[in-house]
């Protein structure tokens, strides 16, 4: 038998997963790894626990797939995106942590930026709003606090990479420094229309191109595993950051179709084609994906916390000992009780990209119980999604289903109160690792078991779907008090 291996590296863990070509299930291995919170607003990776946890994730399924008999014809890699790695080229090690999309340092930066004039333009090559969440001033900030990096970096002595350059590096024992460009499409210095790096936004963020890594299409030979990390050669035949494969596992081939994962963050796509539509709300233009050449593009909403706060309610709070217990406490209520939590632990991400928000609890009284703390948590979930819905259709999109995935999306009481919240279906897969699915798929795509990307659809299976329910004048009263409490943690006009 054969099958596609897809490297998934997220925020919280790294997974390896291996596929048939019909998108069946065969072997998973996953491995946690911790995150470095050095002060408020600051998030970091140690990059080389993420190439261990890698490298044992890989072998282990390598491992089970040769006592299955199981023929690894490429690898497809995954991973969380803008999560900024700077290394020496000559050593391969990194010269700083990796600062994580959610990190918030660089807000002061983005500020002067805009003030500087530089956000009309930024928006209008990139596509992005002026925000810590990409990568470029990331970047800038590395280069700035490093002792002699900024010096190195110019004489070409560093590389850039978010975090699928940092593992084909590695993987490849450095024989290749490359991206796809829906990576390149989340740093900030990308030209969303010419596809490529953008002098004049380089210079802005005072960017050097010596350290930028090539651009690629989402299928496209990579290169090879050297035989001296997973002892045997390997072609890589894909990369896609997360959510753009999640949508590619989804299915959303065509314009209108959405998408939305709910892990770490919640991160909602919408097709397209091959227009880019401009915003008026403040979400974001970005590369679907990129094949011979020509881009597909999407409409992207981002919430930085979702799972995160199911996360915090376990490990900071302790009132809960495994994420699936909240579950029980929502649906052992009738109501919200009239509590709302805004999760802005890092700010908040679309349509306000208020870096500086932070998150409260609203509606508190004397019957105020954990489980209203908790419920409140997982509506907030569905509360950002209606926002980021909202503002899609606003940009002229008509979403008839929402196609959902990820961790959250077991919680079957989440999966219905967003269906009640957003008054259209929410369909959950069969399969719910869409986003291994993706990379998978797509380098099997590159290895001519396809004809067409949309033959990558037609293993599509729907687990679940969830229909709404509640009455219109419910709904209402929920979705005010919801925007009630946003208003209270807003810092920005």
């Amino acid at each position: 038998m054969n099958g596609y291996l897809a490297i998934d590296q997220g925020t919280s863990s790294t997974r390896a997963i291996i596929f048939t070509r019909n998108g069946e299930l065969l072997i998973s291995a996953q491995k946690e790894f911790l995150q470095i919170y050095p002060k408020a607003g600051w998030v970091e990776h140690d990059p080389e626990t993420i190439w261990k946890t890698t490298v044992t994730v890989v072998k282990s399924a390598l491992k089970e797939a040769d006592v299955k008999n199981i023929k690894v014809l490429a690898i497809g890699i995954t991973n969380q995106r803008e999560t900024t790695v700077v290394w020496d080229k000559k050593t391969g090690k990194p010269i700083y942590n990796a600062i994580v999309w959610q990190d918030r340092r660089t807000s002061n930066y983005c500020e002067k930026l805009k003030k500087d004039g530089c956000e009309k333009h930024i928006i209008e090559s990139t596509g992005l709003v002026l925000d810590p969440y990409f990568s470029a001033s990331k970047i800038a900030w590395i280069l700035d606090n490093v002792e002699g990096a900024r010096d190195k970096a110019e004489k070409g002595k560093l590389a850039f990479g978010t975090i699928d350059s940092f593992l084909l590096w590695r993987l490849t024992n450095g024989k290749v420094h490359a991206t796809d460009a829906t990576n390149a499409s989340r740093t900030c210095v990308f030209n969303i229309k010419n596809l490529k790096w953008d002098d004049s936004l380089l210079e802005i963020f005072k960017v050097p191109e010596a350290i930028l890594p090539k651009i690629h299409d989402s299928a496209c030979h990579f290169g090879e595993t050297d035989k001296s990390i997973l002892g045997q050669e390997i072609p890589i035949l894909a990369v896609l950051g997360d959510q753009q494969a999640a949508a590619v596992g989804q299915g959303c081939f065509d314009p209108g179709s959405l998408k939305s994962t709910y892990g770490t963050g919640c991160f909602l796509i919408l097709n397209t084609g091959n227009k880019i539509i401009r915003s008026q709300s403040r979400l974001l233009s970005t590369v679907l994906f990129q094949l011979n050449g020509k881009s597909s593009y999407a409409l992207e909403g981002s919430v930085f916390i979702a799972g995160a706060a199911v996360q915090w309610l376990r490990d900071q709070l302790g009132l809960i000992n495994k994420a699936e217990e909240s579950e029980f406490h929502a649906s052992r209520l009738d109501s919200n009780g009239g509590v709302y939590l805004v999760p802005a632990f890092t700010g908040l991400g679309a349509p306000h990209w208020d870096p500086r928000a932070r998150g409260s609890i609203f509606g508190v009284t004397g019957n105020t119980g954990a489980s209203h703390i908790i419920r409140a948590s997982l509506e907030s979930v569905a509360y950002q999604t209606f926002d980021i819905v909202s503002c899609m259709k606003r940009d002229g999109a008509n979403p008839q289903i929402v196609k959902a995935d990820g961790g959250m999306s077991d919680n079957s009481w989440l999966m219905q109160f967003l269906s009640d919240i957003l008054d259209i279906p929410v369909d959950v897969p069969v399969i719910k690792e869409t986003t291994a699915l993706g990379a998978a798929m797509m380098a099997a795509l590159y290895n001519d078991e396809f004809s067409t990307i949309h033959d990558i659809g037609k293993a599509r299976a729907t687990d679940n779907c969830f229909n709404p329910l509640m009455d219109g004048k419910c709904r209402s009263g929920l979705i005010s008090g919801w925007e009630k409490a946003v208003s209270t943690v807003l810092t920005t006009g």
